[in-house]
């Protein structure tokens, strides 16, 4: 965790359950913020040639992944789960052995807290994207960023990781992440 580098030879994109019926318990203008930033870690993600792994959790009851993200994530698989924490084998799989997992979704204090925290006792240090994780109550997100820095995540944005993944300017990848993040 040296300089908390994110590094794109060392890092993957982790979507934690950004379902329907989750969503329509958020504040409007703060999901809609929360989703742009995740369909711009996507974007990146994907111009950087990085793994994605996403997560529904007890999809039966709180609906599939929504269709924005779905449509951004294409044929990457949706990992169904019932535990709070998105740290399972098919997770594990999908991240290849990355050292380094930005993570996004909802809920903060809770998905996205357990699994920043299960991820840090697993020796891989999570970034968590503060613009691009949410909860229903402000109480909750911020106790849950703190919940996760104290875990061992790493406080970053979208945007923050991304340019930190590319590392300089002049490539068609640096287009790519720019019209991302714009």
């Amino acid at each position: 965790m040296k300089g908390h580098r994110f590094s794109r030879a060392d890092a993957a994109l982790l979507v934690i359950d950004v379902q329907e019926r989750l969503v329509a318990a958020m504040n409007p203008q703060r999901y809609q913020r929360m989703l742009n930033r995740t369909l711009a870690a996507i974007a990146g993600a994907k111009a950087l040639g990085l793994p994605i792994a996403v997560t529904e959790q007890y999809s039966k009851g709180l609906g599939p992944t929504v269709k924005p993200v779905l449509d951004a994530l294409g044929d990457v698989p949706r990992v169904e789960k019932l535990e709070f924490t998105a740290w399972q084998p098919k997770v594990r799989e999908r991240i290849l052995g990355r050292s380094q997992v930005l993570v996004v979704g909802m809920e903060t204090h809770v998905c996205v807290f357990q699994t920043a925290r299960d991820l840090a006792d697993a020796g891989v240090v999570p970034f968590l994207a503060h613009d691009a994780v949410i909860s229903r109550d402000e109480v909750d997100y911020r106790v849950g960023l703190g919940l996760c820095e104290r875990a061992g995540a790493v406080a970053t944005t979208v945007e923050a990781a991304l340019f930190d993944a590319l590392g300089r300017a002049g490539s068609p990848d640096f287009k790519a992440v720019s019209a991302a993040v714009k």
